[in-house]
C-alpha cells in the first residue's frame, strides 16, 4: 500500500472545469474554424488528462499523460460533429455550452458517481462537505413527481415554517415542481440569506393544499446526534460525513458517558449517504483498536493504492496538531455496541458498517446496505470547476470488495412492525446500467437476475394481498407513515435495544434479505473479543439495497 495521503487531500463519496476558450474572433473558411476547434479540443482532453492528475500529485502522471497518445480518428468525429451542429442546427448555440455538455457526457458516462461540476455543482459540493449552505433547511426525496419533505432540521426556517415529513412541495414561487429534476428544485429553494421562497404544500394528512412564505437562511447541518435511550443505553446517529463530523462524535461521546456509566451503544447510520472518507475513517477509529484497519483502496495509480488504519493522520483534515479523539473514554472500545443501517446507507456508511463488522467489534442491524464500494477524488480545474472522478474501489479490513452488493446486517430487521413491502422499489447501485462491476464476483449478472427475480415474486405476492384489501383499508395505508429516525416509537431501534438487552428480536419479513433465517443463539452485540459480535459478509449474496440519498436544502 502507498503512503497515508497528506491532512487536507478529501476522498469523496457520492447525497471540479477548466476553462475553456471562445469562437476565434475571425473565421475565414469553416475548414479553418474546425482545424482551431479540432486543436482545442485536443488541449481541452490533454489538460483534464494532466491537470488533474498534477493536482493529485500522483508520480505517474506524466509519464502516463506524455506516453498516451490522443484518439486523433474520434477527435476529428467530434469535430466534424460540432461543425454539422454549428451549420445546419434549428437556431444559433453557443460554443461553450456545446463543449460543456460533451465534457459532461464524456464523464458521466464512465459510472454513476463521476461527473464533471460546473461552478454551481461544485459549490454545492463545497457547502455539503462543511455542513453549511443558505437555504430553507430541509431534507428531500421525490415521489409522484413532486418534492416531498422527508424531515425539517431542527431549528431551520423550514421547522419554525411549520413544515413536516411526509408533505409534498407541489409549486416553488409559482412554478409547478412536476417535471423539475430534484437538483433543480434544489436550486430554486436554495438562495441568499434573507431572500424569501414561496411554497405551495400538499399535506396528506390534512387532505389540503396551502402556500408557506419561508425567509432563507445561512443553515449549518448538525452531522451528529446523540442521546440516553434509558439509563445505560447511548444512541448516536450520524446523518453525512462532514469535516466537523469526527469532532462533534468525540464532544457527544464525552457528554453521553461523563453522567453515569455506559452499557451498550446504538450507532444509527439510516439514511446516511456518505461524505468524506477521512472522516468515515475517523468514526470508525472512536470504536475500534488503535491502529487497527479501517479501510484499504486500490486504483490504476500508486497514489490510489492505501491503506487507512485507526490513527489520527489517517482522518486528520486540517493542519490542527489535535487529535480530536485524544482522550476518548476507553469504554468506547469495548462497549457492547449495534449499528443499525438501511438501503440508504451508502459509501462512507458502508466503509464503517464494514469496518465495525469485520473487526467484529459490533453486530449489523436492519437491511443491506446501497452497495457504492467506490471512492471519488475531487479535483478543481478551474476557481469555479471541478472533476469528481472514480478513481479506486475500496475493500473492508478482511479483504471483501461490496461494490454493487453492499453490506449485509448479521440481524435483518424491518424498519415498519409489519414488515417493508416498499423494499421491491428500492433502486441500488447493481440497479443502475453503468455501475462498476464487483471484481470479487465474476458471475454479477446472475446475482442481478436471482435479485429481479426475487423482486417480481415478492411484487406479485404483495399485488394478491393488495387486491384482497378494501378501499377503505388502502386508503388508511397509504396515509400511514412510518415514526421519525430516533423516536420512542422507532421500530427498528426498539429492536437494537432489545439485542442490547438479549431480550427477542423481531426479525424481518422481506423475502428480498437472502439471509433472513433464525438468529444465532450465540448472536450477540459485544465488545472486540467477541467473535459472535459480527458475522462475515459473503460478497457473492445479493440482497435489497437503495434508493437516492436524500438532499438537503
Amino acid at each position: 500500500m502507498g503512503n497515508v495521503r497528506p491532512a487536507g487531500k478529501r476522498l469523496y463519496f457520492a447525497k471540479v472545469r477548466a476553462p475553456i476558450g471562445g469562437r476565434p474572433e475571425k473565421i475565414r473558411n469553416f475548414h479553418a474554424y474546425m482545424r482551431q476547434t479540432l486543436k482545442h479540443i485536443g488541449l481541452i482532453v490533454l489538460g483534464l488528462a494532466t491537470g488533474a492528475a498534477a493536482t493529485l500529485a500522483f508520480s505517474q502522471a506524466s509519464a502516463q499523460s506524455a506516453t498516451t497518445p490522443l484518439p486523433l480518428e474520434q477527435l476529428r468525429l467530434l469535430a466534424e460533429v460540432f461543425g454539422q451542429i454549428k451549420r445546419e442546427y434549428v437556431q444559433p448555440v453557443d460554443d461553450k455550452k456545446l463543449l460543456t455538455a460533451a465534457i459532461k457526457g464524456m464523464v458521466s458516462s464512465l459510472d454513476p458517481h463521476s461527473s464533471y461540476l460546473d461552478k454551481e455543482e461544485y459549490k454545492e459540493l463545497q457547502e455539503q462537505t462543511r455542513g453549511r449552505f443558505a437555504g430553507l433547511g430541509i431534507e428531500i426525496s421525490q415521489e409522484d413527481g413532486l418534492v416531498k419533505v422527508i424531515t425539517p432540521i431542527e431549528d431551520s426556517p423550514a421547522f419554525k415554517a411549520g413544515l413536516k415529513p411526509g408533505d409534498l412541495i407541489t409549486r416553488i414561487d409559482d412554478k409547478p415542481v412536476r417535471g423539475m429534476t430534484l437538483d433543480q428544485a434544489v436550486k430554486r429553494m436554495r438562495g441568499a440569506p434573507g431572500s424569501k421562497v414561496t411554497l405551495t404544500i400538499y399535506r396528506k394528512s390534512d387532505e389540503r393544499t396551502f402556500p408557506v412564505s419561508i425567509v432563507r437562511a445561512e443553515i449549518r447541518v448538525q452531522s451528529v446526534k446523540g442521546k440516553l435511550l434509558e439509563p445505560g443505553i447511548a444512541y448516536v446517529r450520524i446523518t453525512s460525513f462532514q469535516e466537523r463530523t469526527v469532532p462533534d462524535l468525540a464532544k457527544k461521546l464525552q457528554e453521553l458517558s461523563k453522567d453515569q456509566p455506559v452499557k451498550g451503544l446504538i450507532l444509527d447510520l439510516r439514511n446516511n449517504g456518505g461524505g468524506i472518507l477521512q472522516s468515515a475513517v475517523g468514526v470508525s477509529a472512536a470504536f475500534v483498536q488503535n491502529g487497527a484497519t479501517v479501510v484499504t483502496t486500490n486504483g490504476q495509480i500508486e497514489d490510489a493504492k492505501q491503506k487507512y488504519t485507526a490513527t489520527f493522520d489517517n482522518y486528520r483534515l486540517s493542519a490542527s496538531p489535535d487529535d480530536p479523539l485524544k482522550g476518548e473514554a476507553p469504554i468506547w472500545k469495548t462497549v457492547p455496541m449495534v449499528v443499525l443501517v438501511n438501503a440508504y446507507s451508502a459509501s462512507a456508511s458502508e466503509i464503517v458498517a464494514g469496518a465495525l463488522q469485520d473487526s467484529k467489534r459490533a453486530l449489523i442491524m436492519g437491511k443491506t446496505t446501497f452497495g457504492k464500494g467506490s471512492v471519488q477524488t475531487v479535483r478543481q480545474l478551474s476557481p469555479d470547476t471541478a472533476l469528481r472522478l472514480t478513481t479506486a474501489y475500496y475493500y473492508t479490513p478482511s479483504g471483501r470488495s461490496i461494490q454493487s452488493i453492499g453490506i449485509k446486517p448479521d440481524v435483518p430487521v424491518d424498519q415498519n412492525p409489519k414488515g417493508d413491502p416498499d423494499d421491491v422499489l428500492v433502486t441500488r447501485e447493481i440497479d443502475y446500467q453503468n455501475h462498476l462491476h464487483n471484481t470479487q464476483t465474476p458471475d454479477e449478472q446472475k446475482e442481478i437476475d436471482a435479485r429481479e427475480t426475487r423482486r417480481l415474486e415478492e411484487l406479485r405476492r404483495l399485488e394478491e394481498e393488495n387486491a384482497k384489501k378494501t378501499p377503505e383499508e388502502r386508503k388508511k395505508e397509504s396515509q400511514e407513515r412510518l415514526p421519525d429516525l430516533g423516536s420512542a416509537d422507532d421500530f427498528m431501534l426498539q429492536q437494537a435495544v432489545h439485542q442490547l438487552k438479549g431480550e427477542p428480536v423481531q426479525r424481518t419479513k422481506s423475502r428480498l434479505e437472502a439471509n433472513a433465517g433464525p438468529l444465532p443463539k450465540d448472536a450477540k452485540a459485544a465488545p472486540a473479543a467477541t467473535p459472535a459480535a459480527g458475522a462475515k459478509t459473503d460478497p457473492k449474496t445479493d440482497t435489497v439495497v437503495p434508493a437516492k440519498p436524500t438532499d438537503k436544502k
